[in-house]
């Protein structure tokens, strides 16, 4: 009787921990559909592949060269999180489409969900690190990531040097860069969007941008990039945050090269 009443706990206890498991599974695969990141993130893809913005108009092999560009040659490192990956566009972003026109060399360092903030290994500042060195980027271009507003990262000043506010990474991004590659720095921020936190780190940037000597890429207080249309704001963006498609290669794409283009003249 005591060995029978010992296997039914037992047995009882891994059905338990394989229900956790399955459940851990299914929260983890529903995270991937929705919000695109974690283990499963390109489940996202199976309802991005229907939004009109995400057509076959849009893809990357339609696109053609660019017969002169200050770019050509260069090698850019892109370092940010979602927006920059493509999380909604099937993982083609702005990136691909700038490499593909201009006839430039890339790497493309973004995962999704992941903040400036140093808050573990798949930080800005901490993916950073893991770049090689011996590379020679011509340009590095960094996001100003969205999750550090929705996830109420502490700010801190512009003249912050700790990795642990949302200023000091910033400022380590800038100089790390500049120390290990020397080249130009970019910074670029989302299209506008209601956010009290997003607006207050692009303010930020803006005085931290004075003070290191970066380019900004604001499409946050463009008032003419914004000044689009309902029809064109629905093809363009998945959601409030992540463009579609056809919105990084015929909204954002035209804005980056030409701020870039400043940038090496």
């Amino acid at each position: 009787n005591a060995w029978v009443f010992v296997m039914s706990k037992c047995t009882r206890i891994i059905l338990i921990i394989l229900a956790v498991i399955v459940l851990i599974v299914l929260w983890l695969m529903f995270c991937g559909y929705e919000w695109t990141w974690g283990p499963f993130g390109k489940m996202g893809n199976l309802k991005y592949r229907s939004f009109e913005g995400n057509s076959d108009e849009f893809a990357l092999e339609n696109v053609e060269s660019l017969d002169e560009s200050v770019l050509k040659g260069k090698d850019i490192l892109f370092l940010g999180s979602s927006v920059t990956y493509g999380a909604n566009s099937l993982q083609t972003s702005f990136v691909e489409y700038i490499a593909k026109r201009n006839d430039c060399s890339y790497l493309k360092w973004a995962v999704s969900g992941t903040t400036l903030v140093n808050n573990g290994p798949n930080s800005y500042v901490e993916r950073l690190k893991t770049v090689d060195k011996d590379r020679k980027f011509d340009v590095v271009v960094c996001q100003l990531s969205t999750n550090d507003a929705s996830q109420k990262k502490k700010l801190g000043s512009a003249n912050d040097t700790g990795t642990h506010t949302i200023c000091g990474a910033i400022n380590y991004i800038i100089d790390y860069s500049k120390s290990t590659w020397n080249c130009p720095v970019v910074f670029y921020t989302n299209p506008y969007y209601e956010s009290e936190e997003y607006s207050n780190m692009v303010e930020a940037l803006k005085q931290i941008s004075t003070i290191k000597d970066i380019t900004i890429i604001d499409l946050y207080n463009d008032v003419t990039f914004n000044d689009i249309s309902q029809d064109e704001y629905n093809l363009y963006m998945a959601d409030k945050i992540h463009p579609t498609k056809a919105g990084y290669l015929k909204w954002w794409t035209p804005k980056f090269e030409e701020i870039l283009y400043k940038v090496f003249k």
